[in-house]
């Protein structure tokens, strides 16, 4: 007997990471210098405090490593947003071992 899957099972199994193993997102790279906007990000961020796909560390200095990233008024390496509901990427801060789990 042949099972029908739902679309939205299907949807999910399908889904792939939000953010890619290169700790990337559609091709930026999640580290370096951000600029928090209100209007058209490059990424939509959602920050919780558990099962994130990005653990972020802020520097203040050499944002050269996956999840390490300055925070800027000017010349962004990319942008973004922080929301409450349908985010790109789930972020939480940390203090050290910033990165993909």
């Amino acid at each position: 007997m042949l099972l029908a899957a739902s679309p939205l099972i299907l949807a999910a199994l399908s889904a792939s990471p939000a953010v890619a193993p290169d700790c990337s997102f559609n091709g930026i790279a999640l580290q370096g210098r951000v600029q928090v906007v209100t209007s058209f990000p490059d990424i939509r961020v959602e920050l919780v405090r558990s099962f994130p796909d990005l653990r972020v560390q802020r520097v203040t200095s050499f944002p050269n490593a996956c999840g390490r990233w300055q925070f800027v008024d000017s010349f962004p390496d990319f942008k973004v947003q922080f929301v409450t509901s349908f985010p790109d990427i789930r972020v939480e801060y940390v203090t050290s071992f910033p990165g993909v789990r």
